[in-house]
């Protein structure tokens, strides 16, 4: 069993690699604008998973998808020379799901804001309809005036009438 420090170190070197030979190597007319976001390795190191995302509509998405699978081998490759492992991992491509989340998140937002902005538009000039302060509030005027303070209790006087 290896340990987890390895096995991160050993991701972000792949994650390195492919990219790098991806730049530099693979001339594949069908690979589109392809960032590697993250890689990940499997504790016994036998199988990493590399994310990628793709900058384009959904024809190029298929098309580079179909460009990495079919440059793996030379990947798998270039990633045992340059790592130096006993055993290379098999490499797996998928689609980062990071940017369509934050698009949805985005999308979510704008419509709060355009709620925001409703609600503002319909409350300028209102009043609220117990007044500005709508708790109510002791008056220490009222105290005073009647002559009894709120802290002056007198049991002595009950306890003597009984």
């Amino acid at each position: 069993m290896t340990d987890n420090a390895r096995a991160r170190k050993l991701a972000d070197r792949i994650q390195v690699v492919v990219a790098e030979t991806l730049d530099r190597r693979i001339k594949d007319p069908r690979l589109g604008f392809v960032t590697i976001t993250d890689a990940r390795v499997t504790g016994d190191l036998r199988e990493a998973t590399v994310f990628y995302t793709v900058y384009g509509d959904d024809e190029e998405r298929a098309a580079s998808a179909a460009a990495l699978e079919s440059a793996k081998g030379v990947l798998r490759s270039e990633v045992g020379r340059q790592t130096g492992v006993r055993f290379t991992p098999t490499l797996t491509f998928v689609p980062d799901a990071l940017p369509d989340n934050a698009r949805t998140i985005e999308d979510l937002l704008d419509k709060a804001r355009a709620k925001d902005a409703e609600v503002r538009q319909v409350s300028t000039g209102k009043t609220y309809a117990a007044g500005a302060d709508p708790y109510r509030k002791p008056d220490e005027d009222d105290d005073a005036a009647d002559g009894t303070d709120a802290t002056d209790t007198d049991d002595t006087d009950g306890a003597a009438a009984e």
